[in-house]
């Protein structure tokens, strides 16, 4: 077996998982759980959640955090005042000195434009809004409990809080939805003026009841129109494509995905959360996954019953590097391998050779990056890099 080597540890971010929502929409495959009217349990949470923080810390002295994501269900149910309490257990048990991007997930609400410059307040300092769509009746065919005047105010909200950085979220290929509504979509979340925006497909994923009970999606050839078009307004607009979903404006990307897609490490907190941490001292990378349910969750954070950490196995680092990498459309450095995996770049030579001769990727001496060719058929070129 290879041994890994490595010459410094990589970036190191914190994730936060909040997991609870009001309603967990039907096409959600997210550790999401509904409230159901039951009160959200803030203070047992957030103590837990510090107990998770400082059982991790022998992993990582020594190393400073750079970027923060709370993500969800739906973060913003947390009060200003509870997210304050977490930061500041946060900043006494963490060194975050140089933390340059703190992100919350919020799904528009009639209180956004108090909270938001609460939250802008104690540190936040970008924001992600689950829009959707601006068209209440896609809106209700998604289980989506807000409307399109909701979704304005929340995006106006961040506006006047002084929020730089936000970005919408925003869905295409939605039930019955025709080539013509997807671009009055988009052209109406461009009208905001938006530094950031995920553009994405609607999936059905696995174990949803969209899945269990699927709604009628447009015809290929309609999804076809829809991402030309789109990608045309969002050119037109300014904002520019650099991972397969997300656009922004010079100086907006999202510092916090960059570093995943760079296959940078993670600490990750709360009910189900995922982390990566390279242990350059033991040649090794690891991966740590949180118990899923919050009830399983609250008793144990803080406890060894709480995680599962397994090694990643090297024969399998080449895959899971170029599943995040290769999805940059400015691709990546050549040296960024060996960086994040531990491994000479001769291991996948034949294959990027492979790669290159169909078309699919360009490889220079210093950097490669997937051709118009490749980023239209990204899975069948990541899958190049699965073990045998």
């Amino acid at each position: 077996m290879q041994l890994l080597q490595f010459t410094e540890n990589p970036p190191l971010a914190l994730y936060v998982h909040l997991p609870w929502c009001v309603e967990k929409c039907p096409y959600c495959d997210f550790n999401s759980h509904g409230l159901k009217g039951g009160t959200l349990p803030e203070g047992d949470y957030i103590d837990a959640l510090l107990r998770d923080v400082e059982r991790e810390l022998p992993l990582i002295w020594g190393r400073s955090i750079e970027t923060i994501f709370l993500g969800g269900g739906t973060p913003s149910l947390f009060s200003p005042e509870a997210l304050d309490r977490l930061f500041s257990g946060l900043r006494a048990l963490l060194d975050l000195r140089f933390c340059r991007e703190v992100t919350l997930e919020v799904n528009p609400g009639t209180d956004m434009a108090t909270r938001l410059s609460e939250y802008r307040g104690i540190g936040i300092n970008r924001v992600s809004i689950g829009v959707q769509s601006f068209s209440d009746d896609s809106l209700k065919r998604l289980g989506r409990i807000h409307d399109h005047r909701a979704a304005l105010r929340t995006i106006e909200a961040a506006h006047d809080a002084g929020l730089d950085s936000f970005n919408i979220d925003l869905m295409f290929g939605l039930p019955e939805q025709s080539a013509e509504q997807a671009e009055q979509d988009l052209r109406q979340a461009l009208s905001l003026e938006p530094p950031h925006l995920s553009w994405y497909q609607l999936t059905l994923e696995p174990n949803t009841p969209f899945a269990a009970h699927p709604p009628v999606l447009p015809e290929d050839e309609t999804m076809e129109a829809m991402v030309d078009a789109g990608l045309g307004q969002l050119a037109q607009a300014g904002l520019q494509q650099y991972e397969v979903s997300a656009f922004a404006r010079t100086g907006h990307q999202c510092q916090h995905n960059v570093n995943y897609w760079q296959f940078g490490d993670y600490l990750g907190i709360g009910a189900g959360a995922h982390g990566k941490i390279t242990l350059a001292g033991e040649s090794r990378i690891e991966r740590r996954v949180r118990t899923r349910h919050p009830a399983a969750y609250l008793r144990q954070a803080g406890t060894d019953d709480a995680i599962e950490a397994n090694n990643v196995p090297t024969n399998e680092l080449p895959f899971e590097f170029m599943l995040n990498a290769l999805r940059l459309t400015g691709g990546f450095d050549v040296p960024l391998f060996t960086q994040r995996t531990g491994l000479p770049i001769k291991v996948i030579s034949d294959t990027l050779h492979r790669l290159e001769r169909d078309e699919l990727i360009t490889w220079t001496m210093t950097h490669i990056q997937p051709t118009k060719r490749g980023a239209r058929y990204l899975n069948d070129v990541i899958s190049r890099f699965l073990p045998d």
